[in-house]
């Protein structure tokens, strides 16, 4: 970062004696023997009249050496930068060493967030097609944190839905004897059998229907009898879901039901604003917004904030518990299905017209699917959460045990639990949100390549050398001149940019792809470069600082993706 700085600061200088002050974007090349950091010339030859080999030439000879740049060079339209390389070295593993645990960590931001993720109607066990939201959710959050800002986490909860009436409906009718075993003694697995009997009754009598029907409009109309029994239900499944996701150390700071916004009045404050705004109309006794103005086309161009009956819809109280969130907040962020993509923008035109303080951002993802097609929870057609966690942790547990047979079954038991879940959390957040993911479970328990247990490993391998020798306080690290000692440092120094670029970009994959070419340097290091028994006892101590730099970054980027960075395996 301290060389991209001082590279800007150069060519700003000169590219203003051409009359270019905009924006300086620089590059990284493709290989080292290219540099470090490049600038692009090409769009200057429409200014300058010239062929972009030159202008870089011109460059080129024009930028002087400083604290970090070392050379520089010119070819094909480009200016290559290289850095300092001792000074690199030097300055990179000093200041890893020294900051430690918040090595990485970006300036206090103070500025307030609310992150709000999964959400899942508690009707039954989150299912591995969900699961994508609260790992992606509590991913960010930890970036977000790790960037500098304050982050609050939020679970809005369901409570006057269908789902959720139908296992109200289920646990207060259904005979619990004339349902199958549970897949196990947990609240969600137990009493998801009755949201599921509730789903076939419904298909094959019109009156299941019509019962659970009157409960939703009582609930939407906030009759306190009726959201009780709601709530009574919907608890249970709740604390099975939050038992579930804290395995995987997901929690959080608030759950907000739904109903909040209709007990308080706030749907109805915000259904008479919205009946003010020019944009909107009726159809019947039905109010809507017209969305052609804001760029809707097709069959969406109306969106309707009330029925024709006067209830109001699940986008309306969204809308109102986001009116709430702004109040609270400076900067709003949704976690949101692919599927909730025009629902999330009907609620963001609304709030413009009510004039939110804060409009919030969504990170929208692609669902995990079966090979054959989407998991349905009420048909009873899903992989569950717990079924893939239990499983990757017997798969670990076996690898652990066939390498460590000589660890204490508690222990080998940990490192299971530890490097299991890292292997479920990886396998999601290590794809763009936007791709889809077929979950395969050969790909999601793979401990090899690109996976969780890859990262863990290096780690435990920089924590056993350490072991059998500490590094010193203070080494002479201008010794680390081979060229896998200096790639290793390079990536080493990458690591804040990487977080800003994550965060920004509301992308935590690219932590993870961060991680994997450290570990995969870290290892090619190991083989080329010998610690212990290095050519001497100065160049050992310089190497064990840098196993001590590697070990302390890896911990810190495992961390910001929930996972366990264990001292081995």
């Amino acid at each position: 970062m301290s060389l991209k700085k001082e590279i800007v600061n150069s060519l700003r200088e000169i590219l203003s004696t051409y009359g270019y002050t905009e924006e300086i974007n620089l590059e990284t090349p493709p290989s080292p023997d290219k540099g470090d950091v490049a600038f692009a010339c090409f769009f200057l030859s429409k200014i300058l009249k010239q062929a972009p080999d030159k202008i870089a030439e011109e460059i080129a000879s024009k930028i002087k050496t400083k604290e970090w740049i070392e050379d520089v060079t010119a070819e094909r339209g480009y200016v290559n930068f290289f850095i300092n390389r001792d000074k690199l070295v030097a300055t990179t593993i000093e200041i890893i060493r020294k900051m430690d645990e918040s090595y990485g960590m970006l300036d206090k931001k103070n500025i307030k967030m609310i992150i709000e993720h999964t959400s899942a109607n508690p009707n039954g066990p989150l299912h591995v097609g969900r699961a994508r939201n609260p790992i992606l959710g509590d991913t960010l959050v930890r970036l977000y944190k790790f960037a500098g800002y304050d982050v609050e986490t939020q679970f809005y909860v369901d409570d006057l839905g269908k789902q959720v009436a139908m296992l109200a409906w289920g646990i207060n009718n259904i005979d619990p004897k004339t349902l199958p075993e549970p897949s196990r003694e947990k609240p969600d697995h137990v009493f998801v059998r009755f949201y599921q009997k509730t789903y076939q009754l419904m298909e094959e009598d019109d009156k299941v229907s019509d019962e659970i029907a009157k409960l939703v409009r009582e609930c939407e109309l906030g009759h306190t009898e009726a959201l009780e029994l709601v709530k009574e239900a919907y608890e249970k499944v709740l604390e099975g879901i939050k038992q579930s996701l804290s395995r995987m150390d997901i929690h959080f700071d608030v759950f907000v039901p739904e109903s909040k916004f209709v007990k308080d009045g706030s749907v109805e404050k915000v259904v008479e604003a919205l009946k003010k705004s020019e944009y909107v109309d009726r159809e019947g006794k039905a109010w809507y917004i017209d969305l052609k103005t804001f760029g809707v086309s097709g069959r969406n161009t109306k969106f309707f904030f009330t029925r024709s009956d006067g209830t109001t819809l699940y986008a309306t109280r969204d809308i109102a518990y986001h009116l709430w969130k702004a109040e609270r907040a400076d900067m709003l962020l949704n976690i949101l299905g692919e599927d909730h993509k025009l629902e999330a923008k009907q609620v963001q035109i609304a709030l413009k017209l009510l004039n939110a303080k804060v409009i919030p951002k969504a990170v929208f993802y692609a669902f995990v699917t079966l090979p054959g097609g989407k998991m349905s929870t009420r048909r009873g057609r899903a992989v569950y959460l717990d079924d893939l966690i239990d499983e990757a942790v017997e798969r670990a547990y076996a690898e652990v045990k066939k390498r460590r047979e000589e660890l204490p079954e508690d222990k080998i038991k940990n490192i299971a639990e530890i490097v299991g879940i890292g292997a479920v959390r990886y396998n999601i957040i290590k794809v763009q949100p936007e791709k889809e993911i077929v979950f395969k479970w050969e790909d999601a328990l793979n401990f090899e390549g690109n996976s969780a247990p890859f990262i863990q490993y290096a780690h435990a391998r920089a924590c056993s050398i350490l072991r059998k020798e500490e590094a010193p306080e203070y080494a002479h690290t201008n010794l680390l001149s081979h060229e896998q000692e200096v790639r290793l440092v390079k990536i080493l120094a990458r690591f804040p940019e990487a977080i800003g670029m994550a965060c920004n970009s509301n992308k935590p994959n690219l932590v993870a792809n961060y991680l994997f070419d450290l570990a995969s340097q870290f290892n090619q290091f190991y083989r080329d470069c010998p610690v212990l028994k290095a050519e001497n006892s100065s160049l050992k101590k310089a190497r064990l600082a840098l196993v001590d730099a590697t070990r302390i970054t890896l911990r810190n980027g495992l961390s910001i993706l929930g996972i366990k960075a264990p001292e081995e395996m």
